[in-house]
């Protein structure tokens, strides 16, 4: 056994997680990570959609080393820092509205949803936020109070009141997989009741991924953000937009929320914004920002130089590469693959995602029973052929595929390979449990 996996083992609090992957990431650049042992492993999860402009890029990391020899803090909410001021005009050039314009900056994303909520809160003068089945949006505890997912809140509450939940816009498992539209005007006039009958009629806000990734790459249908934003804006509440995990050319837009032609009022980001640098912000328009007074809000490191020159380099080596339209192109050839491999393996229920953002839907029957244990099947026998996948979904039987945008076609080869071949011996295993 490494020394580092020894003082995991003896030192570090890892028992919120099944198990911690036998990997010892010593170095990394691209997709690619190298293992203490000499193992070098196929990056397809990106530190959980983060890396999307590929481990240590050298562009980033560059300008982290630039500003390293200028300033690493100044606690950028009393000062003025320099490379915090350039992030929030760059930032606010690639908005999906020129109405989003002023950031404020943290430390993560579930920190950056929390300022959402609030903000949302002193400009409306409203309380109650409206939520989705399925969704995640952090782990602090006013995060988890707006989190629709069961498994992610056990031994933690009594939760935040002022809470409500409508239907995820999960159309596989809704009542019509076969018929988007009737999903979307069902949704839309259950987030009405939910309105009518779950709340004080209150709501400061409504908070929705766009692409739900810990509930299992759910990806909503064309026109079900226009719906649900009209109703909003029939009772005046306000969208905040997760784009923690979806955001930084994830689904092969900058932001996911341009594939549906709305406008957030409070758009969110972590993960991506700086390339695995920890950095979280919220961006929205003047009339929302200004709602902030003196002591009302603050981050001790948030806005730190070092993480925002490093976004700021991120941001500018994605424009220049392009590297929205690639997600979307290998985005097209990852789920393109993966779905001739469900005409051939029983175990794939559905294959769905956006850009670089797929998910594998595991179900062991015609009425949809979630292969939970087989999708941690396939990404343990994925682990053992070099390739690194995720597990997620309400049920725990998606299996994640979303892997730095500068992944090749070739490595795109690789992984749906070992994914195929992880699969056979799942559905084998399977069979033979089954037979005796």
């Amino acid at each position: 056994m490494s020394n580092t996996i020894q003082q995991y083992q003896d030192f570090v609090i890892t028992g919120f997680v099944k198990a911690v992957q036998p990997v010892v990431a010593a170095s990394a650049e691209g997709c690619i990570i190298h293992d203490a042992s000499g193992k070098d492993y196929l990056d397809c999860f990106a530190g959980i959609s983060v890396v999307n402009s590929g481990h240590c890029n050298p562009k980033v990391v560059a300008a982290a080393k630039t500003q390293l020899d200028k300033l690493v803090h100044c606690a950028s909410y009393i000062y003025h820092s320099p490379a915090t001021g350039e992030l929030a005009e760059k930032l606010a050039s690639i908005m999906p509205s020129p109405r989003l314009r002023k950031s404020f900056f943290a430390n993560s994303g579930a920190e950056a949803i929390e300022g959402a909520m609030k903000v949302a809160r002193l400009y409306t003068g409203k309380h109650e936020i409206i939520s989705l089945h399925a969704s995640f949006h952090g782990r602090t505890w006013g995060t988890l109070s707006i989190t629709g997912n069961q498994g992610r809140k056990k031994r933690g509450g009594p939760y935040a009141p002022g809470v409500a939940f409508t239907n995820a816009p999960y159309v596989y498992r809704s009542p019509w997989p076969d018929d988007p539209r009737r999903c979307v005007d069902f949704w839309a006039q259950s987030l009405e009741e939910v309105i009518r009958f779950s709340t004080a009629g209150d709501v400061a806000a409504f908070i929705a991924e766009p692409v739900m990734g810990e509930g299992g790459i759910i990806v909503p249908p064309p026109d079900y953000f226009r719906k649900i934003k009209k109703v909003l804006d029939r009772h005046s509440i306000l969208f905040i937009c997760d784009e923690v995990q979806s955001g930084f050319g994830r689904t092969g837009k900058m932001f996911a929320i341009e594939h549906y032609g709305v406008e957030p009022d409070i758009l969110v980001t972590a993960k991506g914004i700086a390339d695995g640098f920890p950095l979280g912000a919220f961006t929205t328009c003047d009339e929302i920002a200004a709602s902030f007074r003196p002591g009302d809000h603050l981050s001790t490191f948030g806005g730190n130089p070092v993480s925002c020159a490093a976004s700021l380099a991120n941001i500018e080596y994605m424009l220049e590469e392009r590297l929205c339209e690639h997600s979307l192109e290998k985005g097209e050839y990852l789920i393109g693959l993966l779905n001739q491999l469900k005409r051939e393996q029983p175990l794939i229920g559905e294959v769905r995602g956006l850009g670089l953002m797929a998910g594998i839907e595991l179900v062991l029957d015609e009425k949809k029973t979630p292969a939970a244990a087989e999708a941690e099947g396939v990404r343990d026998h994925c682990l053992t052929a070099g390739v690194l996948v995720g597990v997620g979904g309400v049920y725990g039987n998606v299996v994640r595929v979303q892997p730095p945008l500068v992944i090749t076609k070739q490595q795109i080869d690789q992984a749906v390979s070992a994914i195929a071949g992880a699969l056979e011996q799942v559905q084998a295993k399977s069979e033979a449990t089954a037979a005796g």
